[in-house]
């Protein structure tokens, strides 16, 4: 693998992650009613860290190949999208709207998938995990808005 590869994907997860800091969920998220199953706030960083060093490495090792023009092009739609629904959701309070972006960022992340995996399939299979999670991202996102139909952005 090409480390300065890693690095500037890495960095890219990171300043996509970021937006987590700058929209936190604060009182707005707490006062909503939330499923029994939505995982405890301390796994959130924990995924997300360990999601984005494994989409890091896929990607640097995906980028140098032969024919990789797509899968680096889905790449880049995956991650905009990534950084698009926290402001969306916690920053905006649009459940409705964050889960529009979370449909869109699940199938940029499938098709992502597929296509790595059709040039390296260690790369296809460290971007299994960060399917898993927007899927249940995409699960607790409609429970979320379909609990709180009344709730207003403040």
């Amino acid at each position: 693998m090409d480390w300065t590869l890693f690095a500037i994907f890495l960095a890219a997860c990171f300043a996509a992650g970021s937006t987590g800091a700058l929209f936190e969920p604060g009182k707005w998220y707490e006062s909503l009613s939330k499923p029994s199953w939505t995982p405890p706030n301390w796994l959130f960083p924990v995924a997300w860290a360990t999601l984005y060093l494994f989409i890091a490495a896929a990607a640097a090792r995906v980028a140098p190949l032969e024919g990789s023009q797509y899968a680096m092009a889905f790449f880049a739609l995956q991650i905009a999208l990534n950084t698009l629904w926290t402001p969306v959701f916690f920053g905006l309070k649009r459940m409705g709207a964050g889960m529009v972006v979370l449909v869109a960022l699940w199938i940029a992340v499938a098709t992502t998938l597929g296509i790595f995996w059709s040039l390296d399939w260690i790369a296809g299979l460290l971007f299994v995990p960060y399917l898993v999670w927007v899927t249940v991202a995409g699960a607790l996102n409609y429970t979320v808005w379909r609990m709180n139909p009344d709730a207003q952005p403040t």
